[in-house]
């Protein structure tokens, strides 16, 4: 098991984020967690990710309990996230947007082999690595801010919304990036609502309302649930 979340409550202040939400997620998988605006998603990513505490519950990565700690340690330990709307640094470079992603590594021999290995992923990036990020399109963008997360050499990769705001060509090549990253041995835990194109790559999925997991199971099944079809794929 990668990451374990056991009966996690989150408050902001007096109001329940999350409440009693456990999951897993197993090695080499893609997961995604669905629902709608308001549901919980986001929350539940900061949690894993560590710039919000629980309450209640813990987090385990790996088989240790991470609960209590700080982001940086987070990553520096495997795990890297790709944010909602990407908040990429727009004054910097792409490349110094890329060698951000890398801060926490000492291991500076192999950061130039892994930066090489973004540019084979994304050439756009490396014809642009001289651009300033924020004068990118949103695609170019997202190829940045994944490229940037790469960097850190994750092996659990959290991933917030990665579809929003891109034209749908760049949504199907943004999921067949999703895939070709996974295929090289990262699991990918996955923020979405277009929950058609996430149930389409992942193993297995969980849908939350209200703070609340409220479905759970494989791919096909959510695919294949009644209550899932009539509440988000429109049918």
């Amino acid at each position: 098991m990668v990451l374990r979340l056991q009966n996690v409550e989150v408050r902001y202040g007096a109001v329940p984020a999350l409440r009693q939400v456990s999951m897993e997620i197993r090695r080499g998988e893609i997961v995604c967690l669905l629902g709608g605006n308001a549901s919980g998603k986001s929350t539940t990513m900061k949690t894993i990710i560590g710039s919000v505490r629980p309450s209640k519950g813990s987090v385990r990565y790996d088989g240790r309990d991470i609960t209590d700690w700080n982001t940086s340690r987070r990553v520096a330990s495997g795990i890297a996230i790709v944010p909602e709307a990407r908040r990429i640094f727009p004054r910097l470079t792409v490349l110094e947007n890329l060698m951000m992603g890398a801060f926490l590594r000492r291991d500076r021999a192999d950061v130039q082999a892994d930066l090489d290995g973004v540019f084979e992923m994304f050439p756009r990036l490396k014809e642009r690595s001289a651009q300033r990020g924020g004068t990118m399109s949103g695609g170019e963008q997202q190829m940045l801010a994944m490229g940037r997360a790469l960097m850190s050499r994750p092996r659990f990769l959290c991933m917030d919304e990665p579809s929003m705001g891109l034209a749908p060509v760049l949504v199907e090549q943004q999921f067949e990036t999703i895939q070709r990253l996974n295929a090289t041995g990262i699991t990918i835990f996955l923020v979405e609502q277009n929950a058609t194109m996430a149930l389409a790559i992942a193993n297995r999925g969980y849908v939350l309302q209200s703070g609340q997991l409220v479905l759970e199971g494989t791919a096909d099944s959510l695919l294949q649930n009644p209550q899932m079809q009539r509440a988000y794929l429109g049918t």
